[in-house]
């Protein structure tokens, strides 16, 4: 399945329409739940498993990477970005940043 395939099923399945203006807003407050709900999940293993990672639930941080990645996909529909558009942008963003050596350090446009 490409990511252009995805973004396309997983919009069968949004309950607001493409055309509502709230949905840009909608998507962007799920994404940041979602990737809230993955961070709380790290934080709890190191809570309550001292940091051990091996006990940390793969099948639940799919679930949850997958919200991640719904919630993506309908913010970039909403602005009619493709996105494997996405993807290959950013692939060449970090090439381009390791080529020059920038891949640390701080700064979008760097």
């Amino acid at each position: 399945m490409t990511l252009d395939e995805y973004q396309a099923q997983a919009a069968a399945t949004s309950l607001m329409k493409e055309n509502d203006e709230r949905l840009l807003i909608y998507t962007a407050l799920g994404m940041n739940g979602e990737a809230g709900e993955v961070a709380d999940k790290v934080k709890k293993i190191l809570r309550d498993q001292n940091g051990d990672f091996s006990k940390l639930d793969k099948d639940d941080i799919t679930k949850e990477l997958g919200d991640v990645l719904w919630y993506v996909a309908m913010f970039a529909k909403s602005l009619d970005i493709s996105l494997d558009d996405v993807a290959t942008t950013n692939v060449e963003k970090l090439a381009s940043r390791k080529q020059r050596n920038v891949l640390g350090g701080s700064g979008d446009n760097r």
